[in-house]
């Protein structure tokens, strides 16, 4: 009868723990429903890859985001952070086996004999006594119901989530890179220009002054002119204020000096072409972006640590034994003094007063907060890059339109000029088509930047890199 009455009270808090059971709250997470296409997408025709929209042929770009690679503290930091989240998935591995340690110790007791009546007082036990013992200790929880299962999962999927992280950061860091560079390039084309402007003025006031000389013109065409020239080069002195904000800002970004920036951004490049957009599917982000799979992951997680919670409603079983020496002198030490334990021990919540319902509750939230955040990443991207797919058109319609006043201007400016020279048009004829030839120069020069601007937005938009190349 002793058996059956000691198993009964092993398997009595099992019992008691399976009264107070519940099942985790279920939280439905849909996929959330895509449009079929992009409003702003290109044609079916439109075929260039994601690649094509950034400056790869650009030897500044390719100096500078492979230095950013190599050493930029923004990736540091998100590989940081991905080497946390594999100890935490480590240690989370760890608990699911069993734990050994060893310890040794030195202990001395003082007591008082007469406490122990006769015996002790006819001296058959000693008021002193030192104990020596080492002890090899071994515990395991064999894990029955999944809990420690379920925390090794969170862990895991919070390695994704920070490889996502730190994939969106890499993706930033050369898109901003890009843009940087691209305006680098748009201030050589807007300084190109402006001399431009400076020439063409310089060269009307040598004509108003031969003109003046020759008693043909009064001195004013000539002051008129120069006055343009000027203005002309203090736009052109204002540039290098936005060169020095463009070099500080790429010094942030790749971790580089200035005298090394300036050196690769002093790179020629042959000409600024644009690209065309890639079609693109919306299901396309799910895969690409890293937010999103960010959220993906982070909501798995969740659910992982949601089920950790509830598993925490169980009884946890646990198995532990001691082996080691104690001896009370130390030349008995080695000689027979091998003592041990082995212990099964069920622990599981009985009264806890909504400790652990508490807990399933902040997990089923966390959750719910997670699934929101990750629905708000896919809304986010497919708002990226339909703004992106219409910034593309858009910039690009501006650009044509912008080289086409070029020429038409610059066409009218020399004309002008032709029939001043004939005697047939004034100089202040000259002088408004020049400034307006002048002014549609840096304005061409400028939109073309915003076009180029605008594909490094797509190409962030969509993802930055295909999956393949990650």
């Amino acid at each position: 009868m002793r058996r059956p009455a000691l198993l009964s009270a092993a398997l009595l808090p099992l019992a008691l723990g399976a009264c107070v059971m519940q099942p985790a709250p279920e939280i439905a997470t849909p996929v959330p429903e895509l449009p079929a296409t992009f409003f702003f997408t290109p044609g079916a025709d439109a075929q260039s890859g994601l690649a094509a929209l950034m400056p790869a042929n650009d030897p500044a770009y390719a100096a500078l985001s492979a230095a950013a690679l190599a050493d930029a503290p923004s990736l540091a930091e998100a590989a940081a952070r991905i080497d946390a989240a594999r100890a935490g998935a480590r240690r989370a591995g760890a608990e699911r086996l069993p734990n050994v340690t060893a310890d040794g110790d030195v202990t001395r007791n003082r007591i008082n004999p007469a406490q122990f009546g006769a015996a002790g007082q006819q001296g058959f036990i000693p008021r002193e006594q030192t104990a020596y013992g080492a002890n090899i200790v071994a515990s395991w929880d064999p894990d029955i119901f999944g809990r420690l299962k379920a925390q090794e999962r969170a862990a895991l999927a919070r390695i994704d989530a920070a490889s996502a992280q730190a994939q969106g950061v890499r993706i930033a860091l050369l898109a901003e890179i890009a843009a940087s560079v691209i305006d680098w390039r748009v201030l050589d084309a807007r300084a190109a220009a402006i001399k431009e402007d400076v020439d063409a003025a310089q060269t009307l006031a040598r004509l108003a002054k031969v003109r003046e000389d020759a008693g043909i013109a009064p001195g004013f065409d000539r002051v008129r002119a120069e006055a343009t020239a000027s203005s002309s080069q203090v736009r052109l002195a204002a540039l290098e204020s936005e060169r020095a904000r463009l070099i500080g800002r790429l010094v942030t970004l790749t971790g580089q000096d200035g005298a090394s920036v300036r050196a690769a951004l002093a790179a020629p490049v042959s000409s600024l072409t644009l690209a065309d957009a890639p079609a693109a599917l919306p299901s396309d982000l799910l895969a690409n972006r890293p937010d999103v799979a960010a959220a993906a992951a982070n909501l798995a997680a969740s659910d992982a640590d949601l089920a950790a919670a509830a598993r925490a409603r169980f009884p946890r079983i646990t198995l532990s034994g001691v082996i080691g020496l104690l001896a009370f002198d130390p030349e008995d030490f080695f000689n027979d003094s091998i003592v041990g334990t082995l212990t099964a021990a069920v622990a599981g919540p009985l009264l806890d007063f909504g400790r652990v319902g508490a807990g399933i509750d902040a997990a089923a939230a966390d959750k719910r907060a997670a699934f929101a955040a990750y629905r708000g990443a896919v809304f986010q991207a497919l708002g990226d890059a339909e703004a992106a797919y219409g910034v593309v058109a858009a910039a690009d319609a501006e650009s044509r339109l912008a080289v086409e006043e070029n020429k038409q201007l610059s066409r009218a400016a020399n004309l002008a000029e032709t029939r001043y020279k004939a005697g047939l048009a004034s100089f202040l004829d000259v002088l408004e088509a020049r400034r307006a030839a002048d002014a549609s120069g840096e304005r061409s020069a400028a939109a073309m930047g915003r076009a180029l601007r605008a594909r490094v937005l797509l190409w962030q938009a969509l993802g930055g890199e295909a999956p393949e190349a990650r």
